[in-house]
């Protein structure tokens, strides 16, 4: 049994993360301000004695939690309708919370996981996008509290490898979804599937070409824990991602399919800075942790509407 910190962990992600941690039994103590996350999505978790909730922001300094084994940093907003809503805040998230993960790793000396994400690409010139692409970002654009705070704490965190030994691991993850995503989070995939339900149009942005890679979010978990696992010598970073490639007009027809909906698309311009193809290479993944997606695309969104129904219905 390790002593693990989950930052975020009543998030999409963490949640699922903390199940996968639990159900391999161990002791699991959750991080989370509840600004996107939500108690419902650890709430089975509540009764066990090898777990503790609390609630804070990592923004500011850490509760003391006593010796840990690892730290899983996943705290912040990851769609942009919530990124967006106080963006100072979300670039604080990012700067101010690696920090304070990075000062427990160290004090505790303790190995700690970035969730970094494939938006340190940016709208890249390079595709698909491998680890050594440095990227292709607009400093002071509306998405760049989240773009540039998660690169500077990419940076943080290998400085602080460099100047102090501190074991880390970076993963970048590319799109995700599944079960738990907040309905109304603003991305793509949640934003088909409420509308479809709900007889309503589908939004696309742009033409609809622009392209993303969807992975399903058990996939990631254990690309996660395997990162994790893996020898400290191997920092990262490391793309986390299903290289199978959508374009939006193709993933709006398969939803609408899958839902026996018939309702219309709807057009709008395209977002500032919205990035027109993510497609991961995970060569390193598999190389080096022996891993890829297994969930095809089809198979994902079928749990992920049936979710999506339990909440429309209210069950």
């Amino acid at each position: 049994m390790k002593r693990i910190v989950v930052t975020g962990g009543a998030g999409f992600i963490g949640s699922h993360l903390i199940e996968r941690l639990m159900e391999q039994g161990h002791e699991v103590i959750c991080i989370d301000n509840l600004l996107t996350g939500s108690s419902e999505n650890i709430e089975q978790h509540q009764t066990s004695p090898n777990f503790t909730f609390i609630e804070h922001d990592i923004v500011y300094a850490l509760p003391e939690v006593g010796q840990v084994d690892e730290i899983y940093n996943l705290a912040c907003p990851a769609s942009p309708v919530h990124y967006q809503a106080d963006p100072i805040h979300t670039f604080k998230t990012n700067i101010m919370g690696a920090l304070h993960v990075l000062e427990l790793a160290r004090k505790t000396d303790a190995k700690v996981l970035q969730a970094s994400t494939s938006e340190v690409y940016g709208d890249p010139l390079v595709h698909p996008q491998p680890e050594t692409y440095v990227g292709h970002v607009n400093p002071i654009g509306i998405r760049s509290c989240y773009d540039e705070g998660k690169r500077g704490a990419e940076t943080l965190f290998f400085d602080y490898a460099r100047q102090f030994g501190t074991k880390i691991k970076v993963i970048r993850i590319f799109n995700t979804y599944g079960p738990r995503m907040h309905p109304e989070d603003g991305r793509v995939v949640s934003n088909f599937i409420m509308q479809a339900l709900k007889k309503k149009p589908l939004t696309v942005y742009g033409d609809g070409h622009q392209t993303r890679s969807f992975c399903y979010v058990g996939d990631l978990v254990g690309g996660i824990i395997k990162m994790m696992a893996s020898p400290d010598t191997l920092q990262g970073p490391i793309n986390l991602g299903n290289p199978n490639e959508f374009t939006m007009l193709e993933l709006a027809q398969q939803v609408l399919r899958m839902t026996n909906s018939n309702t219309s698309l709807q057009f709008h311009p395209l977002p500032s800075d919205d990035p027109k193809q993510r497609q991961p290479v995970i060569d390193e993944a598999f190389a080096h942790l022996k891993w890829k997606p297994t969930i095809m695309l089809e198979e994902g969104l079928r749990k992920t509407i049936d979710y999506f129904l339990t909440k429309i219905e209210g069950k």
